[in-house]
């Protein structure tokens, strides 16, 4: 895909972040005649309105207002884009490169878009030339069986899946032995989004994660939070209690181009200290995208 129009794409899903965010910091830019403490408590609010939370607000400000010093800088449009750079570096964390075979183990609450970020992972890496299989360990939600099944037509890929009700533990356990026989790079392990009874789910998932390592020791696994960005901090919350219970090392933020607030990236950095792997901007396959910190302040801006 053309990097020219994954930009755009970007571009185009950041829509209403860029008004709830860019815009106030650029009327603050041109209506700041000295960098002075207003211009920074301004900006400040400006961030933590637009869901960074106070802690990453605060250190960003913070940098800012060290480079800003140390660089004599008079003008407030040059520290505007001094902020877009200090954001990049903030949101940017190192990824371990990807070592196959995987196992994908996808989780969070309900109404995130699980299922069909779970469909666009295993479009993506099909069109890199990876071999993936489906795990349909949601097996409390009839619909999210059906779902997964139009996601692995449209992708080619196997889906591995039981009755309605039974243990999500030994879906998960057919599918790693599928892969392991079958040589599949990448396993995708759709689970069911429940917080109301979070004890029995967080147990589940540690079953399910003490199934993958003792079967199929030689594989890398991935423990993926889908988070809605429209829920801005109280995602952030649920982060925390995920991280805690699936040992989470990487978020999918969905729903991006639905929320006026971009700020809840720098909030996961700075509160979590997990990488953002992929951003949802939109409805469409393609619109899930590898989330690059320098590209998605660019886009912001």
């Amino acid at each position: 895909m053309a990097k020219e129009g994954f930009f755009s794409r970007l571009k185009a899903g950041l829509q209403k972040a860029r008004s709830g965010f860019t815009d106030k910091v650029d009327r603050l830019v041109e209506s700041s005649e000295v960098i002075d403490e207003d211009f920074y408590e301004d900006l400040t609010d400006i961030l933590i309105m637009s869901d960074a939370g106070v802690k990453a607000a605060e250190n960003l400000v913070g940098e800012l207002r060290q480079r800003v010093s140390k660089e004599n800088i008079k003008d407030a449009a040059v520290a505007r884009n001094m902020l877009k750079e200090i954001m990049a570096e903030n949101m940017n964390i190192a990824r371990p490169p990807l070592k196959w075979p995987m196992v994908m183990f996808v989780v969070g609450v309900n109404g995130v878009g699980k299922t069909t970020t779970v469909g666009k992972l295993a479009m993506r890496f099909r069109e890199i030339g990876r071999s993936v299989a489906l795990a349909a360990a949601d097996t409390f939600r009839a619909a999210a069986d059906d779902q997964l099944a139009v996601w692995a037509e449209r992708a080619e890929v196997p889906l591995i899946k039981h009755q309605m009700g039974s243990d999500p533990a030994a879906v998960v356990y057919d599918a790693v032995q599928s892969a392991k026989a079958k040589g599949t790079d990448l396993v995708i392990v759709d689970t069911a989004g429940r917080l109301h009874n979070k004890k029995n789910l967080m147990d589940e998932l540690g079953k399910m994660r003490r199934v993958i390592d003792r079967e199929f020791p030689e594989a890398t696994i991935r423990s993926m939070l889908v988070l809605d960005a429209t829920t801005g901090q109280n995602g952030l919350n649920q982060a925390k209690e995920f991280k805690e219970a699936a040992e989470i090392n990487g978020i999918i933020l969905t729903k991006l181009d639905g929320t006026a607030k971009g700020g809840i990236v720098l909030a996961i950095r700075n509160e979590l200290n997990i990488p953002v792997w992929y951003i949802g901007v939109g409805e469409g396959i393609d619109d899930l995208q590898a989330f690059d910190a320098k590209e998605f302040a660019e886009a912001l801006f």
